[in-house]
Formats: C-alpha cells, structure tokens, sequence
C-alpha cells in the first residue's frame, strides 16, 4: 500500500480504465456507478453484466434501473443535455450472469473483454436470508468462482475487488477480525465444509424433484428449508451468509497472484452526504422497524435496546471501495476491510427507536381520505427470543388454538379466518427467527485494515472544493442526527408506501 493518498489521487486512479462491474443495478452498484461517472467523467468505460435475455433487453435494464434513478440527478444536470450521449459513451450493458461459467457471453466477446478490462467489481449478490439454496449457491458462490476464473483471463487486471458482508461472521460474540475463511473453514466445531459436496447434493435433489414432478411450489419450499439446514449444520444463521462465505472460501483459494480486496459491509444505509442524501432502495433489517412503526402495523419487535446495532451510509461504503482499488492496485495479495461502525462509533438500537418516536411526532404519518395523523403507540420490544417467543404464545398462539377449537364445533364456519391468522402468526415468527441473529448480534467488527486505509487517505480544502469526497470514518457521523435527519425521512420518502 502506498504511503499517502490524496483524493484527486483516487480520482485519478479510474482515469482511462475499462472496470467490469457486477450487481449494478442493486443500492451499492447504482452508489458506485454514479460516482466513478460523476467524479472521473474520463474513466474509458464501464462494462455492467446485467441479467437480460440480450443486449437490447440489458441497455433498458440500465436505462430504467440504474442511469434513470433519481440518484443520477446531479449527474444529469452536470451534463445537461448531453447526460444520455455521456452514458451511451461511458455505459456498456452486457447481458449475461454470473451464474454460468462464461459469464453468459459469447467466446469472442469475452475475450475481447479479457484484453480490455483493468478493474472488476464483484457486487453481484443475493441477498435473500431464506432464499432457495440452488439460486444463492449458483449467484454467491459458483459466481465468485466464474468472476475469479474470468479475472485471471484479464492481462491488464490490476484489481478485483469482491462485495461480501461482515456477518459472514455469523453469530459469534466478541471482537471479530478481518481474516480470511480457509476452504472448508466452518463456525462449529467439527465441521467438515466440502463446497464441491454441497454443489453435488443441491444437484442430486434438482434430479430427485424433477424425477417426481414435484410441484414448483414444493420444489421452491424444499429448496429454501434445505439451504437453512446446510447453514445452521456448519454454524451460520442463514443461507445467505452462509453463501457468501463460501464465495470468499472460492476467491481466495482461486486467485493465485490476483490482486483482491474483499469489502465486507454491515448493514448498508441510506446515503449520507452525496450525491443525494436520504436516497436507498430495498428494505434493510431497521427499516422493518421504522416502516412498521410509521405504519401503526407492528406493536412488538425484537431487539435488545442495548445492544450496538452496526450499520454504514451506501456512499462511505462506495468511497472505501474506491479508495480501496487505488491503495492496493497491482499488489499480488488479498486484503479484507470490514466497513462498519460498531467499534469506532457505536451506536444501541435504542438512538434509533428515540429517534424514530421523536421524527414521527414531530412528522406524524397519516392515512385516510383525510389525510388523518396516525396515532402513534409506543412499541413494546423483546430482548430476548425465548421472551417473544413466549409473548407471542400467550398473545396469539392461544387465542388461535381457541379459534381453532370453535372452528371444529362450528363445522368450520371460522376455516378461513383460523387459516388468514394462522399464516400471519407463522410468518411473524418465521421473521422473527431470521431476524434474530442481528437484532440481538453481540459481536463487534474490528477495522483495523480499514482505519490503515483511512490513515491513509489526506484531505484538504482543495479537494473538497472540487467535490472529491471520499470519507469513510463512522466517527464523523452523529447517529441521531443522521436517523432523525437523513435515513428516516429517506424510509419514509423511498420506501413507505
């Protein structure tokens, strides 16, 4: 790493370069590509892999999911009218996926791209807690594989840099290092990890349905409960850690001499300062709370109060990647930097919930033809799962059990309304099981990789006047402000319905 950078070095740095980046159209990738285009408008291109049955499906994709979203505003009135010849000229949507060895193209076409690309951005993810284990071990894990195998195809690589997530930690306590997961590596004790067996045995059970013509829906459900019984069996909460664990076990035991950053974010919030604050797309795991709160629609939560809810604005993220790329370009090692807030600047569930309470009073919700204020409650939280767990059993699973008993002497008269609450009552608790691990998460990531890189970093006025801002330190964030501010009127303008 080089002993000091500047921000117009960072700039600098995608001047001229060709970058391959995956999962552009998720929250991070459309973060990442308004600012490379926005703070180097001469970087030479930027190829985006986007899942489309072609080219001309892929450029509306983009068009529609990315360039056209309200984030590139700035970016669109800094070009005028010219933002769409700007895009047509730095913009290359490539239809295909991470999921196929090729990357969903053809030969020629990725060989052209082999000689041209010098960055690759792996953001491609899913990032489904319970989604069915075949589609995350084809995207979080045989993805990784196909984007490693690709990258040592590029001549000119200087960098690939892979999205994971901190809580590839699962639910261990205590203070959590940067360190890479070796093939095989579980969190039980005992475990034995064979990544080629798990590939062989989704196989063998896609062979199995498809012999008994098992309905979609069976196949689906059996799908996603396989995937959480790998994943608790080797020590992890749920499919979706799990997956991207193993995507970092592949990239690193494939990547020889390949230079690679592995960024690993806690939860990813709105964005904080630029180019557009408030601005997030997709529900995160406090936004269930504040939605629900805003709404009137949820009376209990599960959380411990007191305990550090860890969470990082998109746009410090986006900096750190691309700060990140430049420090460690062409080095023949692999680093891993946590992005998260837990040990620099701590911040307890309970700022949010206070700040939350205040916003709403201060900003109530309505509803109605009349546009009536909602009136607000206070909302009960559980510190614990045995005590919800508990709650929920006297509160529902009781009066549901009567219900059910007066359905049987009715001759079914309450079928429907046994069956409505039933279902709600399984998927409250269902949520509340996928939940759990981190609305009570007791570990804390250290970033020392991440302060060297901030360390790093110089800033002066000069910069920040032409608008280079790559800051990435979670101590210069005031979390109450920032909720009450910045992130819950963001819920409340791109998320509440």
């Amino acid at each position: 790493m080089i002993g000091e950078l500047r921000a117009d070095a960072v700039v600098g740095y995608f001047r001229g370069k060709s970058i391959l980046i995956t999962g552009s159209t998720g929250f991070l990738g459309k973060v990442l590509v308004e600012k490379i285009l926005r703070v180097q408008p001469d970087v030479k291109k930027l190829f985006l892999l986007i899942r489309a049955a072609d080219v001309e499906s892929a450029k509306q994709r983009v068009e529609t999911e990315v360039t056209g979203k309200e984030i590139f505003h700035v970016l669109r009135e800094k070009h005028g009218n010219r933002f769409e010849d700007f895009i047509q000229e730095k913009v290359c949507p490539l239809a295909g996926d991470v999921v196929y060895k090729n990357l969903g193209l053809d030969n020629a076409k990725l060989t052209e791209l082999s000689k041209e690309i010098d960055i690759i951005v792996n953001g491609a993810a899913t990032t489904n807690f319970y989604e069915r284990y075949d589609v995350a071990f084809d995207t979080n894990v045989m993805g990784a594989k196909h984007i490693c195998k690709f990258a040592k195809r590029c001549n000119k690589l200087k960098m690939l840099l892979h999205v994971s997530t901190a809580y590839v930690a699962g639910e261990q306590e205590g203070i959590l290092p940067e360190k890479p997961f070796l093939v095989g590596e579980t969190l039980r004790e005992g475990g034995d990890l064979d990544i080629e067996s798990e590939l062989n045995l989704i196989k063998e059970i896609r062979i199995d349905m498809e012999t008994n013509c098992s309905p979609e829906k069976v196949e689906k459900r059996t799908m996603k409960e396989l995937g959480l019984k790998r994943a608790r069996e080797f020590g992890w909460p749920n499919t979706y850690v799990f997956t991207k664990a193993m995507g970092e076990m592949i990239l690193g035991h494939l990547r020889g001499d390949l230079p690679v950053v592995i960024i690993r974010p806690s939860i990813i919030t709105s964005i904080l300062n630029e180019p557009l604050p408030g601005w997030m797309e997709g529900i995160r795991t406090i936004d269930s709370f504040i939605i629900g709160y805003a709404k009137q629609a949820l009376s209990i939560f599960l959380v411990n109060l007191d305990l550090i809810m860890d969470v990082v604005p998109g746009d410090m993220v986006v900096n750190a990647m691309m700060v990140a790329m430049a420090a460690h370009s062409e080095e023949q090692a692999q680093r891993i930097f946590h992005l998260t807030s837990s040990l620099r600047n701590p911040a307890p569930y309970a700022v949010l919930a206070e700040s939350g309470h205040r916003y709403f009073l201060h900003n109530p919700p309505r509803s109605g033809k009349n546009g009536e204020p909602v009136r607000l409650s206070r909302m009960r939280f559980f510190r614990t799962l045995p005590g919800f767990r508990a709650y929920m059993a006297v509160k529902f699973r009781l009066p549901l059990e009567i219900l059910r008993l007066l359905n049987i002497a009715g001759c079914g008269a309450f079928s429907r309304r046994y069956h409505e609450l039933s279902r709600k009552y399984r998927y409250v608790m269902h949520i509340a099981e996928l939940y759990a691990p981190y609305a009570l998460f007791k570990g804390c990531f250290d970033d020392t990789n991440t302060e060297r890189l901030r360390a790093v970093m110089v800033n002066n006025q000069q910069d920040k006047s032409r608008g280079y801002d790559f800051g990435f330190d979670p101590k210069s964030i005031d979390w109450d402000d920032y909720f009450y501010r910045v992130h819950i009127p963001g819920v409340v303008k791109y998320l509440l319905d």
